[in-house]
């Protein structure tokens, strides 16, 4: 097998799947040692024509593909898109529209996050030779092993795509799946600007110094990695960070104090402008601290007791509907179930709503029961004896 290697040879394979309904595409790539993912394959295959595509190879342009990536009125196919998606947001190509198989095959019933070997045992009835998987993309020639290994991640995909569309149609689930390719190709799920690092870890705390040096740690440290090309963790770990915003030290010896960062990390290249960031951020911490919404309190004692009913609930109505539980609602959404009837939450909206959302609001209420029925759980409407007229 040839993979592509030039630009000429990548235009005309593009032609070939302009005015397809659909493209599926994978990539392999690599991370382990860098903050942006090394992109070292795409697969691709429409239903007239399929390709690896090698962008690693000298004087490579891959203009034509992130053309077709940006094309609306071509479908893109992944499983587990996420990664793939954060790629091609890095070469300003979000892929749109998309349809997620994994995300679709939750509502299909094939389970919870399925792998995409299993999905291709269940409905095409292969079983895939996975022995590439863990290979060195990076280097080059590939082997034919490889190329035969990333090849199948895109032809099978296209096989099983039009059967789990056509599946999900049939069973009135399509919509279910959309608000979350919506999310999957969400630009602001990908944001990497550094003054935004801190919204994907978790502050502890809440007053106004602290936020304001967090933030602005998680940035310098955003920085660095994207500046130095090195994952987060190996610029300065996430549990430092914390400790940083609760310690707010503001000179050399007040960080090497620190347990969490590293010997002598101050007399490093890195110490001087760290502490220069917390200083800045400390001549008006009001101002820098972002606004962090405080964990809502448990309305009563008995908040947590209704959060594990409702799991219960959560599991009888998945399985009954044969979809996973994590596309209806997640534990976030029930705790905030559990103590709040209008919570804003996907689970009490559209067709979340409707296949537990309601029934979660009547198990609050008492109206609905849950029943052991041998190694089953029932759900039971309760019926309340009318109450007795009063005495005249």
């Amino acid at each position: 097998m040839t993979p592509i290697t030039t630009t000429a040879e990548l235009a005309a394979f593009c032609d070939k799947i302009k005015g397809q309904p659909f493209v599926a595409v994978d990539t392999e790539f690599m991370r382990e040692t860098t903050y942006w993912p090394k992109l070292c394959l795409i697969q691709a295959a429409a239903p007239n024509a399929e390709a690896v595509i090698d962008p690693l190879a000298d004087g490579m342009d891959l203009g034509p593909f992130l053309d077709v990536m940006r094309d609306e009125k071509i479908l893109k196919v992944f499983h587990a898109a996420r990664q793939d998606v954060e790629i091609f947001n890095n070469l300003q190509a979000m892929p749109r529209p998309l349809f997620d198989t994994q995300v679709a095959g939750m509502a299909a019933g094939y389970g919870e996050q399925i792998a995409y070997d299993a999905l291709v045992r269940q409905m095409l009835k292969i079983e895939l030779d996975k022995s590439s998987r863990f290979t060195d993309w990076a280097r080059r020639p590939l082997t034919d092993n490889q190329l035969t290994y990333a090849l199948a991640d895109v032809t099978h995909l296209a096989k099983l795509f039009p059967m789990l569309r056509d599946r999900l149609e049939r069973e009135g689930r399509l919509a279910w799946v959309q608000d979350e390719m919506n999310d999957l190709t969400d630009a602001a799920n990908y944001d990497v600007e550094p003054e935004n690092a801190w919204k994907r870890l978790r502050p502890r705390r809440h007053t106004a110094k602290y936020l304001a040096v967090y933030r602005a740690v998680a940035a310098w440290r955003e920085r660095m990695a994207q500046t130095r090309d090195q994952p987060r963790g190996r610029i300065l770990k996430d549990e430092a960070i914390d400790e940083i915003a609760t310690q707010a030290p503001t000179d050399a010896d007040a960080l090497d104090r620190l347990r969490s960062v590293p010997k002598g990390f101050s007399g490093s290249r890195f110490g001087p402008d760290l502490v220069a960031a917390i200083r800045e951020a400390l001549k008006d911490p009001e101002a820098y601290a972002p606004v962090v919404e405080k964990p809502r309190q448990s309305a009563s004692p008995a908040a947590g007791a209704v959060v594990e009913l409702l799991k219960v609930l959560l599991k009888a109505r998945a399985e009954e509907a044969n979809v996973a539980s994590k596309l209806i609602a997640t534990v976030s959404d029930l705790e905030q179930i559990a103590n709040d009837d209008n919570a804003d939450v996907g689970a009490l909206k559209g067709w979340r709503r409707e296949a537990f959302g309601e029934d979660a609001l009547k198990l609050k209420r008492g109206e609905l029961a849950l029943v052991l029925d041998g190694a089953r759980v029932r759900v039971v409407e309760v019926r309340r004896a009318p109450r007795a007229a009063a005495a005249s």
